[in-house]
């Protein structure tokens, strides 16, 4: 008896939360996050990778096939960031509502400019990405068009609820022109300033606030430091009076380490994405805590 009077009350609850609502796949958490301020309730969003994790290398798993295969819009990076995982899932999830190019798939780099654009490519220049470097949602200026896209791509979709996406699109746009004026007023003392990178993720970033960026601890994208490429790096940082260098959470920390250590100089491990540490939890802490562990030295 007492289960048979819980089964309707269960049903309830799953259909107050489905009817009307659109069901949008992410493949990393900063679009997520954009996406549920500008759709709130009126969506359903499931974020694939990890914050933590290489946005590079993520292991597909069949849960995420299961994802795309409810799902009404997929928005991706783009910019080839999720070459190497997406496509196959893509594939077995047999979804014809959001294969590239229909109305049901967003690619957001085909809505900012892309910066780091190679001459040419080849295995010899290491894990290069030919459309550009991806990494643009590190500029916090680039948020805004991100945000237009999502919300004129909701519309396409869910058009009775134009009036709603537009005008939580707004108040995301106002909360953000607010933060940007206190990382503009943080960060201003720092501009000129001389950095040394392990991978090019923060290129964007750097580039917005107005750092210079002297070198990278890889010697190519996605190619371990050298003995001897540590040594170069070393005597740039000395000739260049580099004070910090910026590492991100996923790639190894050891030359890093050494490198910081012996020279003593700031070590910096930043955010990159949403999720990426626990003070990131969103799109506006993940640049709260760059700026806090940046001028917090």
């Amino acid at each position: 008896m007492k289960v048979w009077k819980f089964i309707p009350l269960l049903m309830m609850c799953v259909q107050s939360v489905l009817p009307g609502q659109l069901q949008v796949v992410s493949t990393y958490g900063y679009i997520g996050d954009i996406v549920s301020r500008i759709g709130k309730e009126r969506v359903e969003v499931v974020t694939l990778a990890r914050g933590d994790y290489n946005p590079h290398v993520i292991i597909p798993k069949p849960s995420y096939i299961a994802k795309l295969r409810r799902a009404d819009l997929l928005i991706i990076n783009g910019g080839q960031l999720e070459i190497g995982w997406l496509p196959q899932i893509i594939r077995q999830a047999n979804n014809g509502a959001v294969q590239p190019g229909g109305r049901g798939f967003l690619d957001l780099s085909m809505h900012v400019h892309l910066i780091d654009v190679p001459t040419g490519v080849s295995r010899e220049l290491g894990d290069v990405h030919p459309e550009g470097n991806p990494h643009f949602f590190l500029d916090p200026d680039n948020i805004p068009a991100i945000a237009n896209a999502v919300t004129a791509r909701l519309v396409e979709l869910d058009s009775d609820n134009q009036a709603y996406y537009e005008a939580n699109n707004k108040e995301l746009y106002a909360l953000w022109q607010q933060k940007m004026k206190g990382w503009e007023a943080k960060l201003k003392p720092f501009k000129g300033e001389k950095i040394v990178e392990y991978h090019r993720i923060f290129d964007y970033f750097l580039h917005r606030f107005g750092f210079t960026i002297v070198g990278t601890i890889e010697p190519l994208p996605g190619i371990p430091a050298t003995t001897k490429h540590i040594a170069d790096v070393e005597k740039l940082i000395g000739q260049e009076h580099v004070k910090f260098i910026f590492q991100d959470v996923y790639n190894p920390q050891d030359a890093s380490e050494y490198i910081a250590k012996r020279l003593n100089v700031k070590l910096l491990i930043l955010p990159h994405d949403v999720g990426a540490v626990k003070e990131a939890d969103n799109v506006f802490s993940v640049f709260d805590e760059i700026v806090r562990r940046l001028t917090n030295v």
